[in-house]
């Protein structure tokens, strides 16, 4: 899908979630068509769908989506400590990498390295535990940080995320990390002029508008369920 509108004029301002998941991952039941249409509906011009060690959800979000939506392949990637984003991918990323090997992967697909819920102790947070020298060398290798991550609900860890990104100029983003379709847009991104590809999103990062909202404690309740049923079909990926 294209990153301009349905008349062909490039977009003055995009609206983008980039980390959203669906069906394809281990921990959500949301069908990929279910997913767009409701971004479309709720305004997004972009959504990246970034399931855990696929990009099965989303090729089949971007065949599914309105022209009025452009789906941004990504990937939600394992690594040796923690996790990380990938966005603009055309291959899958192994899982088990390094951090540092993790973003030479993406990057050498021409995509975007990005730092999910980097200080949430509940999850693989790529910058929890580290130290100083730790984090510079983590902060080296990406493009931007999830400034705001919707789900996390204890803590302080987007307001630590913030700061770190601050603290090594990199740019932040809001993100949903949606695993229902009720959660998809919650919290966005605004940048300015069109994501038609990687290098539209790397120069209108750094002056993105970040709009925060958080996801229901209820919701996410409802990931061991998804977890289960999912095992019950036989998608066994493994979380972090």
């Amino acid at each position: 899908m294209s990153g301009e509108a349905a008349t062909g004029v490039p977009r003055a301002r995009s609206f983008a979630d980039l980390h959203v998941h669906t069906s394809a991952s281990f921990d959500s039941l949301s069908r990929p068509e279910a997913v767009v249409r409701a971004a479309a509906v709720r305004g997004l011009t972009h959504l990246a769908i970034t399931d855990h060690e696929t990009l099965d959800g989303a090729l089949r979000a971007r065949d599914a989506a309105p022209e009025d939506l452009a789906v941004i392949v990504g990937q939600e990637v394992r690594t040796s400590r923690g996790d990380m984003i990938g966005l603009y991918l055309h291959e899958r990323v192994p899982a088990g990498l390094s951090p540092e090997e993790t973003a030479a992967a993406i990057h050498q697909q021409g995509g975007l390295a990005g730092l999910p819920h980097p200080f949430d102790r509940y999850r693989g947070s790529g910058a929890y535990g580290r130290t100083e020298d730790e984090l510079a060398s983590l902060a080296g290798v990406l493009d931007y940080v999830e400034g705001w991550n919707a789900r996390i609900m204890v803590g302080n860890g987007n307001l630590l995320a913030v700061e770190f990104a601050q603290a090594h100029g990199l740019p932040a983003v809001a993100v949903s990390d949606a695993h229902t379709v009720m959660e998809v847009g919650v919290a966005y991104t605004i940048v300015e002029g069109s994501l038609d590809d990687p290098g539209q999103m790397r120069a209108g990062l750094p002056a993105a508008q970040l709009v925060t909202g958080r996801g229901s404690r209820l919701l996410r309740a409802g990931m061991p369920l998804a977890k289960l049923v999912q095992r019950l079909r036989g998608n066994r990926r493994v979380a972090v």
